[in-house]
């Protein structure tokens, strides 16, 4: 099988992490490895580093990593995330500016017609206003 970009969603709650990582999963397949991160270290409302990294290190796929978030707080987690990684799989991952929910799902269906990370960042932010 070919490598695909992977997705992974950051969102301030677990439930829409969860739910749009479910969505992604339904309307692609199991073609593009899909994961989440969601909610502060206690449950509640917020973002983890430790969470996103764990997201990112859950789907590595060599083809790159894009990462859609929902807020602010998000992004910041998320950039601080990928500094984290090996410095050789820093640039295979993208954060996209994009909606959440419509990016991730045009994100993994861009990446499972084998598009390369950057036509699924494309993709993605196509939708930003």
């Amino acid at each position: 099988m070919t490598d695909h970009v992977a997705i992974v969603i950051v969102s301030h709650s677990p439930l829409v992490a969860e739910g749009t990582a479910d969505m992604v999963r339904q309307m692609v397949g199991d073609e593009v490895r899909v994961a989440f991160a969601g909610g502060n270290p206690e449950g509640g409302l917020g973002t983890d580093v430790a969470k996103i990294l764990a997201a990112i290190e859950q789907v590595w796929s060599p083809a790159g990593v894009a990462v859609l978030v929902d807020l602010g707080g998000a992004e910041t987690n998320s950039e601080m995330a990928v500094e984290l990684l090996p410095a050789e799989r820093q640039a295979s991952v993208v954060i996209c500016n994009a909606p959440i929910v419509e990016g991730a799902v045009m994100a993994a269906t861009e990446a499972a017609g084998g598009g390369s990370l950057e036509a699924v960042r494309a993709t993605a932010e196509e939708l930003s206003p």
